[in-house]
């Protein structure tokens, strides 16, 4: 996404989360991926949450014309849960992707948490990568 385009984005994505009785609590959309720290309702799932984002937001996307073609989010998402105590420094990790993407690529730091987390993955599950920085 373009950064012209991001503010509004990030508006937008805001509003589906809070009409879907869940708090924003950070956001940043990067050209090639989007972290979003979310306080999730109860009633309802992640995997229902990101299927509401992405197609809200992708129809939204498409309605402006913000890019030539149709726009899609790729399929797929990951999630993590935090600790009280680490909000505030994933709440400051999200807002300076930026210069966090500067020294490690998207690809680099999200294969680096699952391995640090041990979580075991096939890479035809993986994300497609886009060298976006």
């Amino acid at each position: 996404m373009k950064e012209r385009f991001r503010d509004e984005l990030e508006k937008v994505i805001c509003g589906i989360i809070s009409e879907n009785q869940c708090k924003p609590l950070a956001i940043y959309c990067n050209p090639d991926h989007t972290h979003v720290l979310v306080g999730i309702h109860p009633t309802i799932s992640v995997a229902k949450l990101a299927e509401v984002i992405k197609s809200s937001s992708s129809g939204w996307i498409n309605r402006q014309r913000l890019i030539a073609g149709k726009f899609h989010w790729q399929g797929g998402y990951g999630a993590f849960t935090y600790s009280k105590s680490q909000l505030d420094d994933v709440v400051k990790y999200i807002l300076r992707q930026p210069d966090h993407h500067k020294k490690q690529t998207f690809r680099e730091e999200y294969l680096s948490v699952l391995n640090k987390l041990d979580i075991q993955y096939d890479d035809q599950y993986l994300f497609e990568w886009y060298d976006a920085f």
